[in-house]
């Protein structure tokens, strides 16, 4: 393992980057590797998306419900330097419902070369299933 501060620099940048790219999921994308996997444990049903490609539809079709804006709170390192723990929240709406959505997450993300090659997100479930929720 080639554990530099330039390696642990390079990849939280490009966490960074990629994070507060939400919204534009081309500029997200160019952050992830061909091969990337996404795993979101807590959605209903838990989804593992495997392909950039595959992932970038995936976000344009929850990004054109969810309009958010994402934080990055916290960064924390671990000892495999391709290996990064994010905290971030994220601040919007929810288009089909008009209701406001906030959210809090961590994503364990591993490198590849310099890019995301695999993310993993948490976050509350019951806060987007009541944004998404139309009142009665």
């Amino acid at each position: 393992m080639n554990d530099t501060p330039e390696i642990r620099t390079r990849n939280a940048a490009t966490l960074r980057a990629a994070l507060t790219s939400v919204g534009d999921v081309d500029a997200q994308m160019a952050h992830y590797t061909d091969d990337t996997v996404f795993e979101f444990p807590y959605a209903a049903p838990p989804a593992r998306i495997e392909g950039r490609q595959t992932v970038a539809d995936y976000l344009r079709g929850a990004l054109g419900i969810f309009e958010i804006r994402v934080t990055v709170t916290k960064i924390h390192e671990t000892a495999d330097p391709d290996t990064l723990i994010a905290e971030f929240t994220s601040e919007g709406k929810v288009t089909t419902t008009g209701k406001t959505y906030t959210n809090t997450y961590i994503s364990v993300v591993h490198f590849r070369d310099g890019l995301i090659a695999h993310q993993k997100e948490f976050y509350n479930p019951n806060a987007a299933t009541e944004a998404l929720t139309p009142d009665a």
